[in-house]
């Protein structure tokens, strides 16, 4: 736990080259070039961010490097997010293939899953991770929201709003769900009468149309008996 803490306090520091280590700035550097250009053009820039984000921690961290290319570091990075991320999931968008990952980095399956093994260790990763979740999956992501109040574990999307409150200035979700949802539209006036046909009240002065006379015989003339 107390791992986990400094991890995401390293998390949220702001990405600044000078934080790290003199040995590990130019790795830095190096491996952000590799993850910015794929996530330009294979991912997108949510993806992008968070790689850098991820770069800068395990370099912080000063996970060791020896052993491979710069490459299947930058490769294992993207990995990792995608692991996370469900990146394989042909109904998000963007989705790409292990084999994908690992040809656009120009390095081997094998290298790329071991170094994403080595960082996902080192950062503790689970699956849908809070910390390094994509913003676009964080609402409906329910490790985001569970928070625990007075030793119960609940869902901060249906918590009263100053539990809301609460847990976002301790930093326990990413933000206040009640600012997130939208009043219903209010309805015209005239949308809310509903009226029934046989309850409509005749305007004053209107008259009844009046019968016609039909002077020709009756279908059912004779058989009133």
């Amino acid at each position: 736990m107390v791992k986990r803490k400094k991890l995401r306090s390293l998390k949220a520091e702001t990405i600044d080259s000078r934080a790290i280590t003199p040995e590990f700035r130019e790795i830095f550097t190096q491996i952000v070039g590799l993850t910015d250009e794929f996530c330009r053009k294979h991912l997108n820039e949510d993806y992008r961010r968070l790689c850098e984000q991820m770069a800068f921690v395990i370099c912080r961290v000063e996970l060791p490097f020896e052993g491979g290319r710069l490459a299947s570091w930058a490769s294992g990075i993207v990995h990792a997010l995608g692991w996370v991320n469900c990146l394989q999931d042909p109904s998000l968008s963007p989705n790409m293939s292990v084999a994908d990952i690992a040809k656009g980095f120009g390095v081997s399956v094998e290298t790329m899953r071991a170094k994403s093994k080595i960082i996902r260790d080192e950062l503790e990763l689970i699956q849908l991770d809070p910390d390094w979740c994509l913003p676009a999956l964080l609402k409906d992501n329910p490790l985001v929201w569970m928070v625990s109040v007075d030793g119960f574990i609940m869902d901060a999307r249906s918590a009263p709003r100053q539990i809301q409150e609460e847990a976002y200035r301790l930093g326990l979700i990413p933000f206040i769900p009640a600012d997130e949802q939208k009043p219903e539209p209010e309805l015209p006036t005239e949308a809310k009468v509903i009226k029934f046909p046989s309850g409509q009240t005749k305007p004053a002065g209107s008259k009844s149309p009046q019968k016609q006379q039909d002077d020709g015989p009756k279908l059912f003339e004779g058989l009133e008996e």
